[in-house]
């Protein structure tokens, strides 16, 4: 059965759309293998902080208010913000940028896919 060309770039558009909308939900496993690097600093399980605070539950938890963990700064105490996908990954992107006087000396993760795919396996850890 031939098909209209245009019937078939509008097909090709939606299986472009439907990749890109899997990547942009991020791929846990993939984030899970990403997230050893953060281990020397971070935690996923509840009230084990390290250098930086445990990270579990942290999307929809305000910024600064991890359990036990006091080696907050100023800025992301103050912050008066909730730790969603958008934060997550302005943030992980680039951390100065979005608390100036953050801690974190880590310079960030420069790959969306990436970002997407560590922000999916932390949305795991609750």
């Amino acid at each position: 059965m031939t098909r209209p060309p245009s019937l078939l770039l509008a097909l090709a558009a939606a299986a472009l759309l439907a990749s890109g909308a899997a990547r942009a939900e991020g791929d846990p496993a993939a984030g899970e293998k990403l997230f050893r690097q953060c281990r020397s600093c971070h935690a996923v399980e509840p009230d084990k902080n390290r250098v930086g605070p445990s990270l579990h539950g942290v999307v929809g938890r305000p910024a600064g208010s991890a359990a036990g963990f006091a080696g907050y700064s100023e800025g992301l105490k103050g912050a008066g913000f909730v730790w969603d996908d958008a934060r997550l990954d302005a943030y992980l992107t680039n951390p100065k940028a979005v608390i100036p006087d953050s801690r974190m000396s880590f310079a960030g993760v420069p790959g969306a896919e990436e970002r997407a795919n560590l922000i999916a396996y932390l949305k795991t850890a609750r």
